[in-house]
């Protein structure tokens, strides 16, 4: 897979030697290398940066803080009177990208729409094993069982029937997994013996088309010429892959890059001074929490997970970790998001408690666990090994001796989803504004299955209480059921809720138009003034 990527278009190289010097060029500093470059076989935000919002557009609209900077596939949609069925009426024009093994012979049609949900759906499409076949996000949004059929009405028109009504289907649908693939790609790779292309060196109908990939230094992108779509005002996208925000922070000020995310926390008020940078700050929708994985003894036990919880001095890692970008988390949702229960009340910090819980366990002398802590900067965790160290001192306080472990990030993520941990560190940035899109996805007994239910958390009670409010067209009632839901998994402790932050991006004065919402990015809508 590597050396495949890495020998995409190379003869486009010379292109990213001039990248930076070019007025029309926005660089980018990435915190790190992509997963890969399929929205629907990865979920990481350095994934969906890479791939689905440059490449991919969906049936409906991504938006950034209610605007419009992606525009949907299907120009409109009706729903029936028992809200299963939905008629996407498809925009026509519409041009595929290409590359040195394809040049797309149609348009963009029905097909395509029917392929990019099959795939994931049925275990017996010719492509659903391609590539691992392991579609978590898909998974993890339920989609398998809540989608009956995906129908070709006419190469404009297709129809999606569900098992049941789904009140955030649309907002689900948005979201990066459901990214257009060209089913003729597809086809044509399939007969040259070489599906996995499709994930390897991928095309879409998105704004900005993949030059080159250079595995943890740089991806290249160009504007797409037949795109659609209101035009890029910026001819090049460069993806820096930059781990070290220090690093990032200081070719920022050189202007080598144009925006980076996720700054140390300690820079932030040196960047709100610098005249030639604009630090954009935005409360995030996301979580930062630490999963305990209920296969592994003796996380299985409750009072033992509680333990752990009132172990940690939370308030010390936010001024440590954060630095007043953050707040105390006790909630899987964020204060902004609608259905917050703010009526639970957080594990207080109350190590002999935590001490008297483990020996109500019969774990009076503690025991040993692994610490999981991420590799990378994340948006919900600025520092994770900083995090680690200090939850790991808090445990060693009742007897629990935590060891440290950590991975580079595609390996770090792909052994949790395999459930090899104990305890782990990670986290989530909102995509739709909906609930269910946190306790769905993160902590369903579907994501246990399908790998991002970190915790392998299958709880009947919660499970009910979630499902319901997925089919509840009454907002109110939708509101007390999370509500409900926030009351069980409290008690229950699957993770220890850490911390909701604010997500800050510098950005050169010399960019308009770019708009960040949490781990979104619309490089569609930017532009660097002269």
């Amino acid at each position: 897979m590597k050396k495949k990527l890495l020998n995409f278009s190379i003869g486009l190289a010379a292109l990213g030697l001039v990248a930076a010097a070019q007025a029309n060029t926005l660089v980018y500093c990435s915190e790190g290398s992509p997963e890969g470059f399929s929205p629907q076989l990865y979920t990481s935000g350095t994934t969906f940066d890479a791939s689905s919002l440059p490449i991919y557009n969906r049936l409906v609209e991504f938006k950034i803080g209610g605007t419009e900077v992606i525009p949907g596939l299907a120009e409109k949609w009706e729903v029936s009177d028992d809200g299963k069925t939905y008629t996407f009426h498809l925009r026509q024009g519409v041009k595929f990208q290409s590359n040195k093994n394809f040049k797309p012979t149609r348009d963009f049609n029905a097909d395509d729409v029917v392929f990019s949900f099959m795939r994931q759906k049925d275990d017996n499409h010719p492509y659903h094993k391609v590539s691992g076949g392991n579609y978590a996000y898909f998974g993890d949004m339920g989609m398998k069982e809540l989608i009956q059929s995906v129908e070709k009405v006419d190469d404009h028109t297709v129809k999606i029937v569900l098992t049941r009504p789904e009140a955030p289907f649309i907002a689900d649908i948005a979201m990066d997994f459901a990214s257009i693939f060209s089913a003729e790609y597809a086809d044509a790779m399939m007969k040259a013996g070489t599906p996995e292309q499709i994930d390897l060196v991928p095309i879409g109908t998105g704004p900005f088309e993949l030059v080159q990939y250079q595995k943890d230094a740089r991806i290249l992108f160009k504007a797409f010429d037949n795109y659609w779509g209101t035009k890029p005002k910026i001819n090049r996208l460069v993806f820096s892959i930059t781990p070290d925000a220090s690093v990032r922070y200081a070719k920022i000020q050189k202007n080598e890059c144009q925006v980076m995310p996720y700054p140390n926390p300690a820079d932030l008020e040196k960047m709100k001074q610098d005249k030639d940078i604009v630090l954009q700050q935005k409360a995030g929708l996301n979580i930062g929490y630490l999963a305990f994985n209920m296969t592994k003894k003796p996380l299985d036990n409750q009072k033992v997970r509680q333990a752990l919880s009132m172990a940690v001095n939370k308030k010390s890692i936010i001024d440590a970790v954060f630095q007043g970008a953050g707040q105390p988390a006790k909630n899987l949702i964020p204060p902004t998001m609608w259905s917050y229960n703010d009526e639970v009340q957080d594990y207080a910090y109350d190590p002999a408690r935590a001490k008297e819980l483990l020996k109500e366990a019969g774990l009076a002398d503690g025991f040993t666990i692994d610490l999981w802590a991420m590799p990378v900067q994340r948006p919900y965790n600025p520092n994770a090994r900083r995090m680690a160290e200090m939850i790991q001192s808090d445990w060693a306080a009742i007897g629990v001796k935590a060891n440290i472990v950590t991975y580079e990030w595609g390996e770090y993520l792909k052994r949790a989803k395999n459930g090899e941990h104990q305890a782990l560190l990670l986290g989530w940035t909102g995509d739709n504004g909906d609930p269910d899109n946190f306790f769905a996805t993160l902590f369903s007994c579907a994501a246990a299955k399908d790998g991002s239910n970190y915790a392998r958390w299958c709880y009947k009670p919660f499970e009910d209480l979630i499902q319901q409010a997925r089919v509840e067209p009454d907002h109110n009632k939708r509101i007390e059921l999370y509500k409900q839901a926030q009351v069980v998994m409290h008690d229950q402790a699957p993770a220890l809720m850490i911390a909701h932050s604010t997500v800050s991006e510098p950005v050169r004065k010399e960019v308009k138009g770019y708009l960040i919402d949490g781990r979104r990015h619309s490089f569609a809508t930017a532009e660097i003034s002269k």
